[in-house]
C-alpha cells in the first residue's frame, strides 16, 4: 500500500488541533449571561471575559498560524 502524501506532517496536525482547542476554550470563557432588559449584570465586565478569554483566543490563533507555517521534519526528510 502506497504511503499518502499529505501537505502537513504529524507535528503540524497536532499543533493545529491544539490551536483549535485553545480557540474554542477562549470562546467558552467569553460566553455567559448578559444584562437583561431592566437589569444590569456586572459579571459582563469580569476579568475572565475581558482579559483572560481574548488572550487565550489570540494564543490559539497564533498557534494556528505557527502550525500551518511550520515545516515538519517528516516533510524535510522526504525531500
Amino acid at each position: 500500500m502506497a504511503k499518502r502524501d499529505f501537505a502537513f506532517g504529524k507535528e503540524n496536525f497536532v499543533l493545529i488541533a491544539a490551536a483549535v482547542v485553545c480557540i474554542v476554550l477562549g470562546f467558552i470563557l467569553m460566553s455567559g449571561g448578559g444584562s437583561g432588559d431592566n437589569t444590569f449584570n456586572p459579571e459582563i465586565f469580569s476579568a475572565r471575559r475581558i482579559v483572560v478569554a481574548p488572550v487565550v483566543t489570540m494564543i490559539g490563533f497564533v498557534m494556528m498560524i505557527f502550525g500551518i507555517l511550520r515545516n515538519s521534519k517528516e516533510k524535510e526528510a522526504a525531500r
